[in-house]
């Protein structure tokens, strides 16, 4: 008895539901609430990079300054030419040369926050190929201790699982820092996302403007003789007919308007309110540029004046944001790798070939030339130059 008086109260409720299923939602829909885009990977890619072009210039110009930087390979006390780690970064794979792989690594953790490269061996062991996988098509699956045990990437409905967890796994996962997230890291690209969406609306604003959707331009006002306030359907039509084919588009521009008796023009401005719509837009391009590390001068936006040239500004991209992205990307890559080669590597960037510090560069090298107290191992030590072999140190000491 206790089960059929239970149905028969669900029987009841049910049967007392005649409102509308979209009832609750139209409910919910506020005035004046902010609409923001969804922040996953794809969505964010396509408003902040293919939708936007101060994030696609971010992008393009960091990922290819970053790849374009001449390299150094050392280990064991010297530097070398010629390396299988070389030789693979030379030729990653027959699809992208060096810097083609590098800055496909770099555009994706600027874009989403990680960066997956996969290691393709030989069946004796040795360095084949190199390969960017793409970050929205891989997924981290988490051992029972939370660290990653495999991850799956995932292409068209198929999935290939990579073993993690070993010293010689073929993924290698570069992430920068997310304050909130053990396993996938924080891009620059989430940190813009409110200023991409506010300079894509700020974009859209202005294109329906040109397209004479958001506001008319002004008003034509009819007089009658005898005080009438409207036209005649025939006369209403032909004065629409007559400004379509005469007074719009690109061609018309300036042409004279021609207005019979009883109708005048009244045009209607913009107030100051309605031209903050650029000023906005310019903030947030100032925002984006600002999450990517990347001095607004270089992108053409006004009203920056941090630096004094663009020389200067240059220089601070490349220390500021450059530099440390494409140390930390390599010497990752570097460690990597060592453990296929056995070796300790050390790969980082060559500063002494950087145009942008050129300048820097000459300073310092004048400066540790001159300093009569330093020995030449030390002098060398403080370039980042490798160590001087032994017999060197030798003979030098000996004809001291």
């Amino acid at each position: 008895m206790v089960f059929q008086f239970l149905k028969r109260g669900a029987a009841v409720a049910a049967a007392e539901q005649k409102a509308s299923a979209a009832g609750p939602l139209l409910a919910l829909q506020g005035a004046g609430r902010v609409v923001w885009s969804p922040r996953d990977t794809s969505s964010l890619t396509r408003s902040g990079y293919t939708g936007n072009p101060v994030g696609f210039r971010c992008v393009k110009m960091l990922s290819e300054a970053a790849a374009a930087l001449p390299l150094v390979l050392q280990g064991e006390g010297r530097r070398f030419e010629t390396h299988p780690v070389l030789a693979l970064l030379g030729n990653p794979n027959p699809a992208q040369g060096r810097a083609e792989l590098l800055e496909a690594l770099y555009a994706q953790l600027l874009l989403t926050g990680n960066g997956y490269l996969e290691l393709v061996t030989t069946d004796a062991g040795g360095l084949a190929e190199l390969h960017v996988l793409r970050s929205d098509r891989m997924s981290l699956i988490p051992g029972a201790d939370g660290w990653p045990v495999a991850y799956d990437y995932t292409v068209g409905g198929r999935k290939h699982r990579f073993a993690a967890g070993t010293p010689l796994a073929p993924i290698c996962h570069i992430k920068s820092f997310h304050p909130q997230d053990d396993h996938y890291g924080f891009s620059p690209m989430q940190a813009a996302a409110q200023a991409v969406d506010v300079h894509n609306a700020a974009s859209r604003w202005s294109k329906a403007l040109l397209d004479n959707a958001a506001r008319p331009s002004g008003a034509i006002v009819y007089r009658g003789a005898e005080g009438q306030g409207s036209l005649s359907s025939d006369q209403y039509d032909r004065l629409v007919s007559e400004m379509e084919s005469h007074h719009q588009g690109a061609r018309n521009a300036g042409r004279p308007m021609l207005l019979e008796g009883g109708l005048d023009w009244k045009p209607m401005g913009f107030s100051p309110s309605d031209m903050e719509f650029q000023k906005t837009k310019e903030s947030a391009a100032r925002e984006i540029a600002l999450a990517f590390g990347v001095p607004p001068m270089l992108l053409g936006i006004p009203g920056d004046s941090t630096f004094a040239n663009y020389q200067e500004a240059n220089r601070a991209l490349y220390r500021l944001t450059v530099l440390p992205m494409a140390t930390r990307v390599v010497a990752s890559l570097a460690e990597w790798l060592s453990r296929f080669t056995g070796e300790m590597l050390d790969l980082h960037p060559d500063l002494d070939q950087v145009p942008a510090l050129a300048v820097e560069r000459e300073l310092q090298w004048r400066r540790v030339s001159e300093a009569g107290f330093l020995s030449d191992a030390e002098k060398r030590v403080l370039l980042g130059l490798p160590a001087l072999p032994m017999a060197d140190d030798a003979g030098e000491g000996a004809d001291a």
